[in-house]
């Protein structure tokens, strides 16, 4: 990579991961659902629940994982504010806010931010997919039944908007970061179906397709099929506004 171009990419971490902070409503302005900036080569990818954000920095083309913070954020008159409770980029960020004005105008959104304005493009705005949210797992099923899960600092959050996921398994407390993967998904006659871009563990699972089972029963995902090693996974997850987290 020549270094001009290495420059631009690190610029572009440190903007996801500083404070390119793009989540939250303020007054009729609706962010929620997923934003993009960059070509394949330098991909940001954000994904907003109602409360919670992530954002993942990656090279499709060479299947690279670069990068991801994410946490919670909330709306102050024109600013947005966001608390990290994970970043790779620079772990000594987390349990800290970052704010920055915003400005939409139509699919765009242009972020003030200090190194100058930035121009990101709506992917979705939460629909069509039946998952949109921050879910983190709080059970597993096995021939003995259900060994339910307390999250606490130690958790594994799933973050979807309408067409892109997240997953990502972190401390917040210890500034652990255990690995992420993401990608596109679609909902489907009873399918969840899982389109990986990313994946910090291991790059050769970049281009799968995994499809699995789900349904929604009282407000919990329950999750069926095989994982990327191919391992019977039976999996149940929850919003994390549903359990106040």
């Amino acid at each position: 990579m020549k270094k001009s171009s290495l420059i631009t990419l690190l610029s572009l971490v440190l903007l996801v991961c500083f404070g390119a902070d793009v989540y939250g409503q303020h007054n009729n302005l609706d962010l929620t659902g997923a934003w993009q900036k960059g070509p394949d080569d330098n991909r940001i990818v954000w994904i907003n629940s109602e409360k919670h954000f992530s954002a993942s920095v990656y090279n499709l083309k060479e299947k690279k994982f670069l990068g991801t913070c994410g946490g919670i954020w909330r709306v102050e008159g024109n600013t947005l504010v966001e608390m990290y409770e994970f970043n790779t980029v620079d772990p000594g960020k987390i349990g800290q806010e970052v704010r920055n004005e915003i400005e939409m105008k139509g699919d765009k959104l242009i972020i003030k931010a200090e190194g100058g304005n930035e121009e990101w493009t709506r992917v979705d705005n939460g629909a069509p997919g039946k998952l949109a949210g921050a879910w983190v797992i709080t059970g597993r099923v096995n021939a003995g039944g259900v060994q339910k899960m307390t999250p606490g600092a130690r958790k594994t959050m799933k973050i979807l908007s309408g067409t892109r996921f997240q997953w990502i398994a972190y401390n917040s407390e210890t500034k652990e970061f255990f690995g992420t993967g993401g990608g596109t998904y679609t909902t489907e006659n009873g399918k969840y179906v899982e389109h990986i871009d990313f994946f910090s563990r291991d790059n050769s699972r970049v281009g799968m397709s995994l499809e699995f089972d789900f349904s929604l029963e009282d407000g919990h995902w329950h999750h069926k099929g095989l994982s990327s090693k191919g391992d019977p996974i039976n999996e149940i997850w929850t919003k994390r506004e549903r359990l106040g987290i």
